[in-house]
């Protein structure tokens, strides 16, 4: 009997033993369930992380591909349509710095410069290290047998690591510590060279600095597509730059443009002179166009343009070929017609204009100057010249008239700037290169016909040798953008002389200062700033008054960088007190100098310069001033 209770009470042990070990058993097998979830769930938020990321990735490539392929479509210039590529890139993607590089290629063979970079503190840091000229703006070395070279010879993406190397193939006169100061340090761990070759024609490189060592295969297929519409871009822009440049008419009259009067005024000089046959050309100026605007609008301003060049095309014959030249201006070319047929002509297309009524405006009129080949001069720079006063000397007896030219009886305003270039080169009164000075002398002595062209190379040849980074053709520019805002203000034929004479020489005393003061990367001290504020009063005091012919040129620049508000120097001037001209000179000065790459800064595109010049209305300069600037600025761009 014991030991049958005995033994069931061992049975009931071992079966509560077994349910104890298949309870375990069951809570065991759920945590390893359990484990394995939560292992699941972590490997797939890693997976969900991985993922996201990607998708970020792809959208910010997508969207960075689309702000090119809107660029691509708009009549964005190439220049600009690069900076905003390479900034695009730098700023979506997250690359340490990115730039565009062009093959070139001169008299002296193959070159590379930078089209493009991107604003960071990485080009910025390194330009410190190479110090002037920055790097945008130096000619970067070719080797045929380089890195580069192969790149683009062989069509392939290239990753090097040695960014000191790369940097001291195009820049082989720096020192070894400079380009291992410059790869050093810094985030950068390797370069992707990628070849651009639109329409097969090598055009240069993207180049992308990266934070990362290694260039995973989706990445280089992401920067081969990208290259690709970079490419599509180029393309398209040189297209657009083709087509405009063979335009020959006037969007808004349809008239023949500027650039299409003067090749073919060019081809009438040759026939005049083959057949001893006179041509004469008529200039005419609209009356009160800027009242016209102030009151009514531009609109109607567009419509009185448009009226004038009407009655030019109802009273052109078949070979005639009216022109709108600028704004308010335009010339007719009259071949085989001396100074009475044309005459003749001038008068009736002014009775024409005259007669038109307009809707608001009322009448118009207009004011007209004729100047005959032969008869009043056979030098074609001095025949526009002469139709322009003759058709001023129009506007200041009373406007509605034809004046006829009369020959020059006094020095002509390029004369008066060719002398004063030969004197200030002559007596050394400036610090240049006497291999320079011969040469610009030569120049200046063997311009026999006065050319405008001339003048404006010499002043561009000065300009940079105290300015690496002048555009060549700038100071031409400057002068026909000055002329054209004077006449917007009616100023008078000496005055818009003195102006363009003082365009030429303005920045003269700019060579008096030091070098490095101008070069200088990092901002100005106070009595730094004070050596600047000098060159105004060098140029006008130092190297001009001794000049004699140009006395009334002296106040111009002299006063150049006074401001509207009186906050300007050298003698806080404000308002008018300072001449209109010096006003004209600061104005034009200021653009240029911000679509210009300086030590300190990358150049701005035309429209952010025009924006900071907007701000400044009503400080720096009046605010007409301003309005009528940026309204010539929308016509001759």
């Amino acid at each position: 009997m014991l030991y049958n209770v005995v033994m069931g009470f061992f049975d009931k042990i071992k079966e509560y033993r077994k349910m104890v070990s298949q309870v375990e058993r069951s809570i065991y097998g759920e945590k390893q369930d359990y484990l394995e979830i939560y292992e699941r769930n972590l490997q797939l938020e890693k997976e969900i992380e991985t993922r996201t990321n990607e998708l970020n990735v792809a959208n910010k490539r997508m969207l960075t591909l689309q702000h090119i392929w809107d660029m691509m479509n708009s009549s964005t210039p190439l220049e600009n349509v690069l900076e905003k590529v390479v900034n695009s890139i730098h700023g979506e993607l997250g690359y340490v710095h990115c730039a565009i590089i062009r093959k070139l290629k001169d008299e002296d063979g193959d070159y590379m410069q930078v089209a493009a970079q991107s604003h960071d503190s990485a080009i910025a840091r390194v330009n410190k290290i190479i110090g002037a000229p920055p790097i945008q703006t130096r000619r970067l070395a070719f080797d045929p047998d380089g890195i580069y070279a192969d790149t683009i010879k062989n069509r392939k993406i290239v990753q090097t690591h040695d960014l000191g190397g790369t940097l001291k193939y195009v820049i082989p006169d720096l020192t070894d510590k400079q380009a291992k100061d410059a790869a050093t340090n810094q985030p950068c761990k390797s370069l992707i060279i990628i070849p651009l070759c639109p329409l097969n024609k090598e055009f240069g490189w993207l180049c992308v600095f990266t934070s990362r060592e290694e260039l995973a295969d989706a990445e280089t297929d992401f920067l081969s597509l990208f290259a690709q519409q970079i490419e599509m871009s180029i393309t398209i822009t040189d297209l657009f730059l083709a087509v405009k440049e063979q335009a020959v008419t006037d969007s808004l009259t349809g008239l023949y443009n500027r650039r299409f009067f003067e090749e073919n005024l060019k081809r009438e000089v040759t026939r005049a002179k083959r057949q001893n046959q006179p041509f004469s050309i008529i200039g005419l100026d609209l009356d009160f166009l800027k009242k016209i605007n102030d009151e009514h609008g531009h609109a109607y301003g567009d419509l009185a343009i448009k009226t004038v060049a009407d009655v030019l095309k109802s009273n052109a014959r078949s070979i005639d070929l009216p022109a709108r030249m600028g704004g308010e201006e335009f010339n007719v070319l009259l071949p085989g017609i001396d100074s009475k047929g044309a005459m003749i002509a001038a008068e009736r297309i002014r009775k024409a204009i005259e007669s038109q009524k307009l809707d608001v405006v009322g009448q118009i009129t207009a004011s007209v100057g004729v100047a005959t080949f032969f008869e009043h001069t056979d030098n074609v720079e001095e025949l526009l010249e002469l139709t322009d006063q003759a058709m001023y000397t129009s506007k200041h007896n009373g406007r509605n008239q034809v004046t006829l030219a009369k020959p020059i009886s006094e020095t002509s305003w390029q004369e008066v700037a060719i002398n004063a270039f030969l004197e200030i080169l002559s007596k050394r009164k400036i610090p240049i290169p006497k291999e320079i000075s011969k040469e610009l002398k030569d120049k200046l002595k063997n311009t026999d016909d006065m050319s405008k062209d001339t003048l404006y190379t010499v002043a561009d040849i000065l300009t940079s040798t105290y300015n690496p980074m002048h555009n060549n053709g700038a100071v031409k520019s400057k002068v026909l953008l000055a002329t054209s805002l004077a006449k917007r203000f009616d100023l008078p034929k000496n005055e818009v002389d003195n102006l363009r004479i003082a365009i030429l020489l303005y920045d003269i005393g700019n060579l008096m200062l030091p070098h490095e003061l101008l070069q200088k990367t990092t901002p100005l001290t106070e009595k730094e700033k004070s050596h600047i504020k000098e060159h105004p009063i060098i140029a006008a005091r130092e190297i001009l008054k001794p000049i004699s012919n140009i006395q009334d040129i002296i106040p111009i620049i002299e006063n150049h960088h006074e401001n509207w508000d009186g906050t300007g120097y050298p003698k806080n001037l404000s308002q008018e007190q300072i001449p209109l001209t010096s006003q004209i000179i600061l104005i034009i000065d200021t653009y240029f100098a911000l679509i210009e790459h300086r030590p300190y800064r990358a150049k701005l595109s035309p429209e952010d310069a025009v924006k900071v010049i907007q701000n400044d209305a009503g400080k720096k300069w009046n605010k007409t001033l301003v309005q009528e600037f940026i309204t010539l600025l929308d016509i001759v761009q």
